[in-house]
């Protein structure tokens, strides 16, 4: 097993049971100047094989002196400890607060004798976090206080955070057993810029001096890789990721290879950095690139549905796409043949995702929609992505956190109707997915229409109204995809049932004269699997027809 690999093993066992345990996630940015309509777009996909997709929320609140807050691991509902809570808490919608400042992350582990030891978990970080700061440049600040003060209790982390001006990259690991703080580097991303960071520590040398107050470090970030004995070169060549993370074939290929192929899509010339990609060789991914073209909301929700399709790593080419080109692997992503150690391609879009987020943060929306979390559940690629304002005050139905949980189904919970949806997809794909696209982009295109219509009718409210009209929006939004969903699970299943395709004529499955189903069209494969079966040991002769009986 690769050192990635026996880091993701032992982040499983330690939270086995858990349903909130984020270990491999994916976070894409756009800073303002790279996007069509000047917001700032962030996106997550918070992927683990426990986590159940719902919308957390905290309400604003006021708080005694003395009132004590109580920290829970977020991964294992472990107890830590309890911190003084501040004045007033802000409230917050998923990852993103009532301001439209959003956090997202992405871990890697690192060097597993760091593991942290103090009082504050990542999960834990974000979500005080997002109470107690309004802006990006705040977030940063009140986030390194919090663990220079009361310690960092997880691994190698990396943390998108986003307001609707300013967008910063930051990556920090614990100290081990001997020093509960953490080290840390923070970056700011170019307003004309996009980046991301997915599992792999992404910051490599940084400006040592930088006035501009655009990178930002822990004081002893290099001497205490010195004290460790994780470098010994000249402070101007020390590299974060290269001191504390860990590095193998898998974690370039299925971590900076997501990153890579957001790139690839917005950007020409992106094929010097695959050797990189594939033979961790040549120079590396850039921690952010100049787009050609302009990146929209949309377009990073389409961005999160990728399987590197195009690509070299393509998931729908190599064989174990099967003959319906499925472009999803079953863990474990490394097997073994004749002793020798082969990988599936960990794309974007994966089957264990709990939740995901496209935010779209814009200071010219009116008040109320200066952030939109458009928030799905399960596979980023087969969801719907819904509208969430950060000016509503209710969480709609089908998102609440209690509506069913991972063991428990719901049939109006929008998690459970899009793993109907997705987990039929998964076994005849090419056949399937032009119907789960069509519902899917009559929804979206609807939505985005909607909240820009939204933006004229906000405007002209008072705050009350505002935010009574946002709640509806997003209630229906909630509901109709949620609805839609099923009735499009509960079609698949009819249309595709047995292997058979049924013929529709005029909107409606076809009848005979007489009122009878006609007769299918069979699903059959591709060539490719019929050649599949032909050349394996136990096919071809064997089942080759005889032509001399007669």
């Amino acid at each position: 097993m690769t050192s990635f690999l026996k880091s993701i093993a032992l982040a499983t066992l330690m939270v086995a049971g858990s349903t909130a345990a984020a270990l491999a996630c994916t976070s894409l940015i756009a800073a303002k100047k790279a996007t069509t309509d000047g917001s700032v777009l962030a996106s997550y996909a918070a992927d683990s094989h426990t986590l159940y997709g719902e919308l957390y929320h905290q309400p604003a609140a006021d708080h005694a002196p003395g009132t004590m807050r109580k920290i829970t691991e977020w991964d294992t509902g472990r107890y830590l400890g309890e911190i003084p809570e501040v004045a007033h808490t802000y409230a917050t919608w998923g990852n993103m607060n009532e301001h439209g400042l959003t956090i997202a992350e992405s871990t890697w582990g690192g060097r597993h004798e760091l593991a942290g030891s103090g009082l504050i978990d990542y999960g834990s970080l974000i979500y005080i976090t997002l109470q107690r700061a309004k802006t990006a440049d705040e977030a940063v600040k009140i986030m390194t206080d919090l663990v220079d003060k009361y310690g960092y209790a997880s691994e190698g982390e990396s943390f998108t955070i986003a307001d609707p001006n300013t967008v910063w990259i930051m990556e920090m690991i614990g100290k081990g057993d001997s020093d509960k703080g953490a080290v840390w580097v923070a970056r700011r991303v170019p307003d004309d810029c996009i980046a991301g960071h997915a599992n792999h520590s992404r910051i490599h040398q940084f400006p040592l001096d930088d006035r501009s107050g655009n990178t930002l470090y822990s004081p002893d970030v290099i001497s205490f890789a010195r004290s460790k004995g994780y470098f010994d070169g000249d402070d101007k060549d020390f590299s974060f990721s290269r001191a504390y993370a860990v590095y193998d074939a898998t974690a370039l290929r299925g971590c900076d290879g997501r990153v890579w192929s957001y790139y690839n899509r917005f950007a020409d010339g992106m094929d010097k950095y695959l050797p990189w990609i594939l033979e961790g060789k040549g120079e590396p991914l850039p921690l952010w690139i100049k787009p050609d073209k302009d990146v929209s909301a949309r377009d990073m929700q389409w961005m999160m549905r990728d399987h590197f399709e195009g690509t070299p790593m393509d998931m729908t080419l190599d064989i174990g796409a099967g003959p319906y080109k499925v472009p999803y692997r079953w863990r474990p992503m490394t097997f073994e043949v004749d002793s020798v150690e082969y990988l599936h391609e960990r794309a974007i879009a994966t089957q264990q995702t709990g939740f995901s987020f496209v935010s779209q943060m814009n200071n010219s929306f009116p008040k109320g929609m200066e952030g939109i979390l458009w928030f799905g559940t399960d596979d980023a690629n087969t969801c719907t992505y819904m509208p969430i304002f950060c000016g509503i005050t209710e969480v709609p139905h089908q998102l609440a956190v209690g509506n069913g949980d991972l063991y428990t189904l719901s049939w109006d919970a929008n998690f459970w109707v899009n793993n109907y949806v997705a987990n039929q997809a998964y076994h005849q794909y090419s056949k399937m997915i032009p119907d789960i696209r069509r519902v899917q982009k009559e929804l979206e295109d609807s939505m985005a229409i909607d909240a820009d219509q939204l933006k004229t009718i906000v405007a002209g409210l008072t705050p009350a109204e505002a935010s009574k009209k946002l709640n509806e929006r997003s209630a229906y939004w909630a509901a109709k995809c949620t609805s839609d969903y099923k009735n499009l699970g509960d079609y698949l299943l009819v249309k595709f049932i047995d292997g058979n395709i049924k013929k529709e004529k005029d909107g409606q499955f076809e009848r005979t004269e007489t009122g009878m189903p006609v007769s299918p069209v069979y699903g059959g494969y591709d060539e490719r699997y019929f050649r599949s079966i032909v050349n394996d040991p136990m096919g071809g002769d064997r089942l080759k027809v005889n032509k001399e009986i007669k």
